[in-house]
């Protein structure tokens, strides 16, 4: 698939969902929730290789993640930033950018809203049009659209509603994703 030329003095980037594309959601009642602890942290088969391929690519490996439970008081902010420290200890991401608030609090950084892309995009200097944003929830797929970048939803069949937003792709899991993302463009599509 691909995408067109970058920018000049710009980055391409991969955008990444964290709770159920690259670690495994704790789904309850068809609704996914994220891991409490350090203990139930575990990285989903095949992320690892998967992410070690994009970056080799030329990628820039960036997480962008809603936290509500934070402002829900259920999880703790170290909680979170533990977990966070975990993925990048182990994998090769570039940045962990982290929304902690919750609906009421009508901020421009909880996806749906593009701010975490946004913020990325200009401390990285990440060319939106040649990026990616990867999320297994519909409130991913409209951020990366609003922010303008291609989407692939990681269909994980929750029971939720709101995928109003077509995705670019849907695939089941984040190497699957990668491969999209990785596939030749074919020479009637190439730019610049």
């Amino acid at each position: 698939m691909g995408v067109g030329a970058v920018r000049e003095g710009l980055r391409r980037a991969v955008f990444l969902d964290r709770d159920g594309v690259i670690n495994r959601a704790i789904v309850e009642n068809g609704k996914p929730h994220p891991p409490a602890s350090l203990k139930e942290l575990e990285i989903l088969p095949g992320v690892p290789k998967a992410l070690r391929a994009l970056k080799a690519a030329g990628y820039l490996l960036i997480v962008a993640t809603n936290q509500p439970d934070v402002a829900r008081g259920i999880l703790t902010r170290q909680g979170v930033e533990a977990i966070n420290a975990a993925l990048l200890a182990a994998l090769p991401l570039d940045d962990i950018l982290v929304c902690y608030h919750d609906n009421q609090d009508h901020c421009d950084c909880r996806k749906p809203q593009p701010g975490l892309l946004l913020q990325a995009a200009d401390k990285h200097k990440i060319d939106l049009a040649a990026s990616f944003m990867i999320g297994d929830r519909w409130k991913d797929i409209e951020a990366g659209r609003r922010a303008g970048c291609r989407t692939i939803l990681v269909d994980s069949d929750y029971a939720e509603e709101g995928l109003e937003t077509k995705p670019d792709h849907r695939v089941h899991t984040l190497p699957e994703a990668a491969a999209v993302i990785l596939a030749p463009i074919p020479a009637g599509e190439r730019t610049g």
